[in-house]
């Protein structure tokens, strides 16, 4: 008997470059570029006491240069985190992300389309924020800004503002966990803890560390870039995406934690398993900005 292929069992979270291109015109559509750009820390600014390896800036200048037509910007580091905490970029509270999605111009019956002109793992922290305060009808471009660009479609300079909307929330409690409730699943074998960071990072042998080398104890390695295809950015096949969850048994798993530097990349593998239908799925905000640098918490490395 031949072999069914899976098919994703949230297509509705992906759309193609084809099909963007061709309802830009669409009146409840919001579309955005989500860029942050990453540099090395070269000053003193500390996290948690200690220095982070990176900080993070306002991608807008990639989009002043060139973004898709009628794409809005969604300012993650400056307007979309919690300006409060010491952490960066920790999801802001509930009243100011209702303000500023309001101001982008999104209400409760807009269909959001996100994209960001490096890694996908700027559109997947938006869609993730939406999903955990209880909106789910937006998607990610599929293959990004870079496939856009490659198949040489329409590009526009001006800025593009949207109407301010009325966005409400039915918040999503599970969608993001602190540090007590990782530190908890570490014992658990009904949990599976999933770092999103490069091989290299998670085994402890990468020259950039969050504090500390290696990883959460008893954690497991998808890398985001492994979810992609090399050359055109666009998600793997359900098939594809599946078997490499299931190298970790995650079927086994009561709940799913993902998690990385600062709780980016892991958006991108808690989407990746919100296409596939896993529902049990959770990122730590804080990620390795926030245990990394905790002595307390316990880490492993190869």
């Amino acid at each position: 008997m031949p072999t069914t292929e899976k098919e994703y069992q949230n297509p509705q979270y992906l759309v193609e470059t084809d099909w963007l291109e061709a309802h830009l015109e669409d009146a409840d559509l919001r579309l955005f570029d989500c860029t942050v750009n990453i540099a090395p820390n070269t000053s003193a600014e500390t996290t948690q006491g200690n220095r982070a390896p990176v900080v993070f800036n306002s991608g807008r200048s990639h989009y002043d240069q060139g973004h898709i037509p009628g794409a809005g910007f969604i300012d993650v580091a400056d307007e979309l985190s919690d300006a409060t905490s010491l952490i960066p970029l920790m999801l802001p509270p509930e009243q100011k992300f209702v303000e500023m999605i309001s101001q982008y111009g999104i209400n409760n019956d807009s269909r959001v389309i996100l994209y960001s002109t490096s890694e996908p793992n700027w559109a997947a922290r938006v869609w993730w924020m939406l999903h955990a305060y209880g909106f789910d009808n937006a998607a990610i471009l599929n293959g990004g800004w870079a496939k856009w660009h490659a198949e040489e479609r329409p590009v526009s300079t001006q800025a593009c503002t949207y109407t301010p909307g009325q966005f409400t929330v039915q918040a999503d409690a599970g969608a993001f966990v602190g540090k007590h409730t990782v530190l908890e699943a570490v014992s658990n074998d009904d949990v599976r803890i999933i770092s999103a960071l490069p091989a290299e990072m998670f085994s402890g042998t990468s020259k950039m560390v969050f504090g500390r080398k290696g990883r959460i104890s008893n954690s497991c390695n998808i890398p985001f870039a492994s979810l992609h295809d090399s050359e055109t950015g666009r998600y793997l096949s359900a098939d594809a995406l599946h078997k490499q969850f299931s190298a970790v048994n995650i079927d086994e798993a009561k709940q799913i934690i993902t998690y990385c530097g600062g709780g980016i990349a892991a958006a991108n593998d808690a989407f990746a398993l919100a296409l596939l239908g896993y529902d049990n799925v959770a990122v730590y905000d804080g990620s390795m900005l926030e245990w990394g640098f905790d002595p307390s918490l316990p880490m492993e490395m190869d």
